[in-house]
């Protein structure tokens, strides 16, 4: 069991729809209300398997992805690559089709974020990660089977390891770097952004072996 922030062991895994500890995050949830009526508009839950060997960990919800559809990385552009890329890999099964109510079925595989309100300009501010942090580590702490973290892009790498309680320099920056964290393997990638699958930073190649890897090493551990 890894180290878990102090305050994890009041928290579950998932912060509750109107979760109101973040004022900024709260106010922009309110506007969003009003200009995306009828989107899910809340502290957006994870989704997968709960007795998943594999968690992929994200930063936040966009505004008109999972903030409007309600279920990580769906709806926009991001969703796209790392939903294919899931199933490609044997993590998920079905067929994405940017809602939630799609076919999609997520094998041995938990999606949830660092933070789980939609911030302003995609950016949560660093008092909102910490003050979010206690559901990542319960999230984590709540998978029993856990063996491999993805983290996409590096400050989901810094929220994962400051929610195992280590220094969010304990392990190696960049696409493709792999350390452990406690009795984690931890991945990082790129961000699947539209911003990095668009200019060539993130490929779906490179996007792909990072989820060979993950099967590798989950295939290995047994």
């Amino acid at each position: 069991m890894p180290a878990l922030e102090a305050d994890a062991v009041l928290v579950g895994p998932e912060a509750p729809p109107d979760c109101p500890v973040c004022p900024r995050l709260v106010a922009y949830r309110e506007a969003n209300k009003i200009s995306i009526p009828g989107g899910f508009n809340g502290a957006v839950p994870s989704f997968g398997d709960p007795d998943a060997r594999l968690a992929v960990v994200g930063l936040a919800p966009g505004r008109m992805g999972a903030n409007r559809t309600g279920r990580p990385f769906t709806g926009d552009g991001a969703g796209v690559i790392l939903y294919e890329t899931l199933i490609k890999t044997g993590f998920a099964r079905g067929s994405y089709e940017a809602r939630p109510d799609d076919s999609v079925e997520l094998i041995d595989c938990m999606i949830t974020n660092a933070v789980r309100c939609a911030p302003p300009g995609n950016k949560p501010e660093t008092i909102e990660e910490a003050t979010c942090r206690p559901f990542l580590t319960a999230r984590l702490a709540a998978l029993p089977r856990l063996k491999v973290i993805v983290t996409l892009g590096d400050v989901s790498r810094r929220n994962v390891l400051r929610a195992l309680g280590l220094k969010a320099s304990a392990g190696l920056a960049g696409h493709g770097t792999e350390f452990q964290a406690g009795p984690y393997t931890v991945l990082n990638s790129y961000h699947c952004s539209r911003l990095n699958t668009n200019t060539g930073r993130l490929t779906p190649e490179m996007f792909e072996a990072v989820f060979k890897r993950a099967r590798a090493l989950i295939e290995a551990a047994g």
